[in-house]
């Protein structure tokens, strides 16, 4: 079975940690730490391509985060792309992986093609096809992967989005609405956030108003990862990315897949979703000037700001139902502050493997089980070299920020009672 790579080390990590630890391991309270910020940054990470090896997708799930499968794996692919068809569905001839390479190569035109790969829309991985194609001016890998969004959903909207620059890198990226209601997305940008390596990667989002999700990516390098460069730039210029996206031979592939198509959202009644950046702005300490932000996600969100000394990178997540945490290893010796909440306090140096990070962690779970986890960097990005000794947050403030009332009530509030028991009294309260 083919495998993503797209990964970040980050997640990788996280996904060893979280199996070590049900080996009844000790586990490593760094990548346990990075994994309580994970389902937020994956929203902003998400990488949609497939690969020269295939195109099934890797599982990534942080520590009380959802479960986020790029590639159309995710929970609303299982339902309605892999799911049995209901009697009387019309039943749409099947598409296969050569089929689908072949219309890659008639795209692509001249050249030489290698290292061809594909799967059926009756398969498990879905559909997609990879090759290595040389135009005359070095070997590239190129790929296309089909899957179905959910039409008007978060998918379809974070697919539309360009990504944060912060995390993801990029030169270029233009995202249009074309005639037909589709939303194309094309970005030029790297393998690599860091840039250690020279290979690039260019990809193409097309999502149209049924759901179809066509991506196409290209890189300057016979595969995406482990392979030297072999030209400037990947083989096809934004105006040819469009035409490959947009072939329809993709679309008909997608409606061959097994399942029905996802149905329209239902609007429904919801409070307004609180931005989480926005309110940890009006927590920072006098002094700080906020260079950039997050903006509108209401369980994750960041700040840069810059204390005249450099710019540090501020990461904070708020999840709701994180109370067995405190029967976890990683609050073990955590205090107990006068509301009941449990706090630990961690230094790391981060999870980019970027040599002279420095990260502090104030961590808490409250008595209702809201984790509120915020962590503060000596750099301005992931994967940007320390431009300062120490974050600009001390431990002291970033704990006064993960205990203010402005993330949820405390436990006065809650209950009209000070004190609390870690395992116990939590258990009866959340219920």
């Amino acid at each position: 079975m083919p495998v993503d790579q797209h990964s970040d080390p980050f997640e990788d990590r996280v996904a060893a940690e979280l199996r070590t630890a049900g080996g009844g391991f000790e586990p490593d309270l760094t990548a346990l730490t990075t994994a309580g910020l994970a389902r937020g940054r994956r929203l902003r990470l998400r990488r949609r391509a497939a690969v020269v090896g295939g195109a099934a997708s890797l599982a990534l799930v942080g520590v009380g985060g959802a479960l986020l499968l790029p590639g159309g794996g995710g929970p609303d692919r299982d339902q309605s792309s892999v799911a049995a068809k209901p009697s009387g569905t019309p039943t749409l001839p099947s598409v296969s992986g050569q089929e689908l390479i072949d219309t890659l190569k008639e795209q692509l035109g001249h050249g030489k093609f290698s290292e061809e790969r594909g799967g059926g829309a009756g398969d498990e991985a879905g559909p997609y096809a990879a090759l290595v194609w040389d135009n005359g001016d070095g070997a590239a890998a190129v790929s296309v992967n089909l899957n179905r969004v959910q039409p008007g959903g978060d998918e379809a909207r974070q697919l539309a989005q360009c990504p944060d620059k912060l995390f993801f890198p990029y030169d270029d990226c233009k995202s249009t609405r074309l005639d037909d209601g589709s939303v194309l997305k094309i970005v030029q940008g790297y393998e690599y956030p860091d840039k250690r390596e020279p290979t690039k990667w260019w990809y193409a989002d097309l999502v149209t108003a049924k759901g179809q999700h066509v991506s196409v990516s290209e890189w300057n390098a016979a595969a995406e990862k482990g392979s030297p460069v072999t030209r400037d730039e990947p083989p096809l210029d934004n105006a040819e990315l469009k035409k490959v996206a947009t072939a329809p031979a993709w679309l008909k592939a997608i409606d061959a897949i097994p399942g029905p198509p996802p149905q329209e959202p239902q609007p429904t009644e919801s409070a307004p979703a609180t931005d989480v950046a926005k309110t940890l702005v009006g927590l920072l300490p006098d002094g700080m000037q906020v260079v950039s932000r997050s903006k509108g996600e209401d369980t994750y969100g960041y700040v840069v700001v810059d204390d005249g000394k450099g710019k540090s990178l501020v990461e904070i997540n708020v999840q709701p139902n994180m109370g067995d945490l405190l029967d976890d290893s990683l609050f073990d010796g955590a205090e107990e502050v006068s509301d009941g909440t449990m706090l630990v306090t961690r230094e790391d140096a981060g999870d980019k493997d970027v040599a002279g990070t420095v990260r502090w962690t104030v961590d808490t779970v409250r008595i209702n089980g809201l984790r509120v986890l915020i962590s503060a960097y000596n750099s301005g990005g992931p994967h940007d070299a320390p431009g300062r000794d120490t974050p600009a947050l001390t431990k002291a403030q970033l704990r006064e920020i993960a205990l203010s009332s402005a993330w949820g009530p405390s436990r006065e509030d809650l209950y009209g009672q000070k004190s609390g028991q870690k395992s116990g009294q939590k258990n009866s309260d959340q219920g």
